[in-house]
């Protein structure tokens, strides 16, 4: 009996191939699956409801092109329906890993929080900026890793800071500048007005001092750092947020779940094992 080599390489190339397409499928089914369960176990121990926002910055993997992600529409309206989906009288949690997003996106979702009734958590592991920070605002209670940021709440237009804006039609004179720029500047002063009175008014509602509310809103949109500034937990502290660090060991584990996509070399690697304290090395013998 012949047999036909070249038959059974062709099945073989069709099986490997189709291993290699169902792969990734199980895989992120196999992580989807992790991510449900540990946020039950998590939701169990802390008796809340648990809601993750997590914005990773992708990378294509073939074109190695950047895509940027942020809070959008979508983003509050599940943000919304999950907020709807709890009783009153649950807390939530809240895991924000974002550089932040649409002003109108982050305010609908500040607004949902304030007027939940139970106690609101925000957990921030590693960064939570502009958007990010302003939903943060509105928790009853910020933990933020040691090492984790928040940043300033500074209105941006276009691709300028709105202080920026204003700055400079400040300093020029007013006939020798343009229509456009005039009306970004009218937008600007409208948009720092609001967003300061935004975070005066969901800080109010978290029971913040009249003074301190006034101060904290202030230093967070009055643009005297750069947007991506990072605001460490000793600065928030300063500020007079009330920030907290003890993390839940669960929330690291969660946030392995949800990984960057890999590209051909990964750009940080180290032994994914805990370590445990070295003992003293005694020093060598000399040499004879």
């Amino acid at each position: 009996m012949s047999i036909n080599v070249s038959s059974i390489i062709n099945s073989l190339f069709w099986v490997l191939f189709l291993i290699l397409l169902i792969t990734p499928y199980l895989k992120q089914r196999a992580i989807e699956s992790a991510r449900i369960s540990l946020i039950k176990t998590i939701e169990n121990k802390r008796k809340s409801r648990m809601i993750v926002m997590i914005h990773r910055q992708e990378t294509m993997s073939l074109l190695g092109i950047p895509i940027a992600r942020y809070i959008n529409i979508e983003d509050s309206e599940a943000v919304l329906r999950a907020i709807r989906l709890t009783p009153p009288d649950m807390p939530i949690d809240i895991i924000l890993h974002t550089p932040g997003g649409l002003v109108l996106a982050t305010e609908q979702i500040a607004h949902a929080l304030i007027q939940h009734k139970a106690d609101v958590t925000v957990l921030v592991p590693h960064y939570a900026m502009s958007g990010g920070t302003l939903i943060s605002l509105a928790a009853d209670k910020i933990i933020m890793d040691e090492n984790a940021v928040l940043g300033p709440v500074d209105p941006q237009i276009g691709q300028y800071p709105a202080v920026s804006i204003l700055k400079t039609v400040s300093q020029k004179n007013k006939d020798k500048i343009d229509d456009e720029t005039l009306i970004l500047a009218d937008i600007s002063e409208k948009a720092m007005k609001q967003v300061k009175d935004f975070v005066k008014k969901i800080l109010l509602a978290n029971n913040y001092p009249e003074e301190a509310a006034e101060r904290i809103s202030q230093t967070l949109s009055e643009g005297r750092w750069t947007h991506d500034y990072p605001i460490t937990f000793e600065e928030a502290k300063e500020i007079g947020l009330n920030v907290f660090s003890e993390m839940p060991k669960e929330i690291y584990n969660l946030m392995e779940l949800y990984p960057q996509n890999p590209s051909i070399r990964p750009s940080v690697q180290y032994v994914p094992i805990p370590y445990k304290k070295p003992s003293a090395i005694p020093p060598e013998k000399p040499k004879k």
